[in-house]
This record gives C-alpha cells, sequence and structure tokens, in this order.
C-alpha cells in the first residue's frame, strides 16, 4: 500500500482568481519506490496554529473580540479552522509537487479573517491535516484504493506579509461590513434623506453626530 508523505515549501498569491486566493506548494512523497499513484482525492483541514507565535500589545487588543482578554489567553488561545479544501492530485510515481489553493474571505463576521486582519508582522503558524482517497496499481497493474492516514499532516510558516498584499491588491483601502438587511435599509434611508454621495460621508456624519452627543 502507498505510504505518502506531505510537506508545504512556499506559498505565492494567485492573480485573477475570482476571491483572494493563495496557493501553497505541496510535495507529496511516496515511500514505496517505483508505484504509480493514478490520482489522489485528497482533503485538507487547514488550521490557525495561533498559541505559536507572540502578540504585541496592539495584537492583543485587537485580538479581544478573537480570544478575550489577555489575561485569559491561558485558557481560550487555541488552534481554529481556517479552511477546507479539496482537489484532485494527478498520476505521479515516487513524488510530485502541486498547488493548493486557498480562497480567502474578507468578510470580518469570520473568525480567520479577524484574526489575519489584526496582525502587523511576523508569520503565522498553519497546521495542516491531510486525509483522502488513493487510487494505485499494484504489482499486477489492478487497480486498488487505500487511504490517506489520518496522521499525514505539515507545518508551514506563512508570512503576514503576503496575506496582506493579497488583500490589498483585491480590496485596495478598503475593508468590509456586513449588516443586516433592515439597518442596511435604515442607513440607506438615512443616505438618501442628507442627500449624501457615498456610504462613507452617511457613516461619517453619524459618527459625528454620536461624537458630539457624547461630549460633556
Amino acid at each position: 500500500m502507498p505510504d505518502l508523505n506531505f510537506e508545504v515549501t512556499g506559498a505565492e498569491i494567485i492573480p485573477f482568481a475570482a476571491t483572494p486566493t493563495l496557493g501553497f506548494t505541496v510535495n507529496i512523497t511516496n515511500a514505496v519506490p517505483a508505484q504509480l499513484i493514478s490520482n489522489v482525492s485528497l482533503s485538507c483541514q487547514l488550521q490557525i496554529v495561533a498559541p505559536q507565535r507572540r502578540y504585541n500589545r496592539e495584537e492583543q487588543l485587537g485580538l479581544q473580540d478573537v480570544f478575550g482578554t489577555p489575561e485569559r489567553w491561558g485558557q481560550t488561545l487555541r488552534n481554529f479552522l481556517w479552511q477546507h479544501v479539496s482537489v484532485v492530485v494527478p498520476a505521479f510515481t515516487d513524488s510530485i509537487t502541486f498547488t493548493l489553493p486557498v480562497s480567502c474571505t474578507y468578510d470580518f463576521e469570520v473568525l480567520s479573517t479577524r484574526y489575519l486582519a489584526t496582525l502587523q508582522d511576523g508569520m503565522v503558524p498553519l497546521l495542516f491535516l491531510f486525509s483522502g482517497t488513493i487510487f494505485y496499481q499494484d504489482e499486477e497493474d489492478n487497480l486498488q484504493v487505500s487511504r490517506v492516514s489520518w496522521s499525514k499532516e505539515a507545518i508551514y510558516r506563512l508570512p503576514i506579509s503576503l496575506w496582506q498584499l493579497m488583500i490589498e491588491q483585491y480590496y485596495p483601502h478598503t475593508n468590509w461590513i456586513r449588516l443586516q438587511r433592515d439597518v442596511f435599509d435604515q442607513l440607506y434611508t438615512y443616505k438618501v434623506q442628507q442627500g449624501l454621495p457615498t456610504w462613507e460621508e452617511a457613516i461619517n456624519k453619524l459618527l459625528a453626530t454620536a461624537h458630539q452627543e457624547v461630549k460633556p
């Protein structure tokens, strides 16, 4: 039976994708020599290993919405899911290198987006947990099927600057916020009634009014 091992060796921005997408370079090697792997229906659970990096004061403040106050991080700072990714790996013998595409939402309702957007510099420790189905040929050239062992995983440290560059390319100088429809309708009515040409001007005017109200 095949014995596949995985290594993540790099990452890059995939240009012209429908959504912001990072491509991770994955190398697979088969411990069984000269065995033809017809293809692999591969699944990957990608986790962010949050406890394996340090956070400066500004990052700690920004992540209170994610992990709570820093004094609680001993209990709350844990790995969390970023993505589930599936891909079909083509035929190979001994080893193959391919790109694993990971779509990156910029929705701030999503935990991973809030986390990544708060980081200022350094690396993001990632854990790739692999599973899936292997189709291969035995010594008599008969097609056989086996499973990728649940113990197969790989670690990669992603430069946060690469994620920041990708987001800036897709959404220059922009953040996204999702609103309930009734709240959006109220904001839209306010914008029209005030004769304001942009959403930014509508929100800025509301913020200015709120600041005036809280002044002593």
